[in-house]
């Protein structure tokens, strides 16, 4: 492996430990947890609290641990992932709760919008000062966009249609992301992982990425996307023919959810079928998610995870060579 993250083993969530990590946000207890098929997890939450800032944020500390242990590495890059711009603007307006103290604090969304990238990119460049070279982005925002229980039940709330919702917040969340991306230091690599929920096995929302191929394939200022491919919930490789030109498609075909192993030859047949749309050579092969997104992870072992891990080598090492 070229590249290695530290695991999120000091994070309790892969979102909210980041969010904690401003000056403005409080460690706070929500009315619910976050719903997940046949599961809820804990009620913990980001409040805001204050003004949004992110100098001295401890993931920064965090970084230089990993990139301490693999600096004498030759050819190993210490990566790092955090959520995405759109996704702590999402915990921000969660509930009720949340939306009536945001307006508290930032009764001009533009104020806001500013002190979002203003915090992101003061820690992306403390981590890029630390050494960091590439950054991943994860990012659920665009996979609720695609549900359409989640888009009837945010319409009934703003009395809006379900595609007035999934334009309005499309075009927040593009704005918001490219906000940050557009100003990161010049060398950094910036990916993103598009999620649909990877909590103790379960998942969150379902939908094909069709819907939302032009904001986030087209116009999304990364250089590669890690996307769920895993189950029929993903929809097919046709809106990949949106990707722009250039840019890399991690195929995430395993699941990270469970123990079974896929088939060797099925999971070549579907790379074969989303080269179709990609050029093969911008294409790669993982699994869907981690193996774990929060610190009750997933049902499987150990030993299963490397298993897949093998797999995904072995089925690497005979398309790409």
């Amino acid at each position: 492996m070229k590249s290695v993250t530290d695991g999120e083993f000091r994070r309790a969530y892969w979102h909210l430990d980041f969010f904690w990590g401003f000056s403005g946000i409080d460690h706070v207890q929500a009315a619910e947890g976050y719903h997940f098929h046949g599961e809820t997890t804990k009620a913990d939450s980001a409040l805001i609290a204050g003004k949004i800032s992110g100098e001295h944020h401890p993931f920064v500390e965090h970084y230089k641990f990993l990139r301490d242990l693999v600096v004498d590495v030759d050819g190993v890059d210490a990566k790092y992932t955090i959520p995405s711009p759109s996704q702590f603007y999402f915990e921000l307006i969660r509930d009720a709760e949340h939306v009536e103290k945001l307006n508290q604090v930032y009764p001009e969304f533009s104020v806001l919008r500013q002190d979002i990238k203003n915090a992101y990119l003061q820690v992306i460049r403390d981590l890029y000062d630390a050494g960091l070279r590439t950054l991943q982005v994860d990012d659920c925002t665009w996979g609720v966009l695609v549900d359409d229980n989640f888009l009837t039940a945010w319409g009934a709330v703003q009395g809006k249609s379900k595609e007035a919702v999934r334009t309005e917040l499309a075009e927040l969340f593009l704005t918001l992301n490219n906000d940050v991306y557009n100003q990161v230091p010049e060398g950094l690599t910036v990916n993103t992982h598009v999620c649909r929920g990877n909590y103790h096995s379960t998942w969150a929302s379902s939908g094909g990425y069709a819907p939302i191929a032009d904001e986030l394939f087209d116009k999304e200022v990364v250089n590669a996307y890690f996307l769920e491919f895993d189950t029929d919930r993903a929809g097919g490789f046709e809106p990949l023919e949106k990707v722009t030109p250039g840019k890399g498609v991690v195929l995430g075909l395993l699941t990270s959810k469970s123990g079974e192993l896929e088939d060797k030859e099925e999971v070549i047949a579907r790379i074969k079928e989303a080269s179709q749309y990609v050029p093969l050579e911008n294409l790669y092969l993982s699994t869907q998610c981690g193996f774990a997104s929060t610190e009750e992870g997933n049902i499987l072992r150990e030993e299963d995870q490397w298993k897949k891990i093998a797999l995904i080598h072995e089925i690497a090492d005979e398309v790409w060579g």
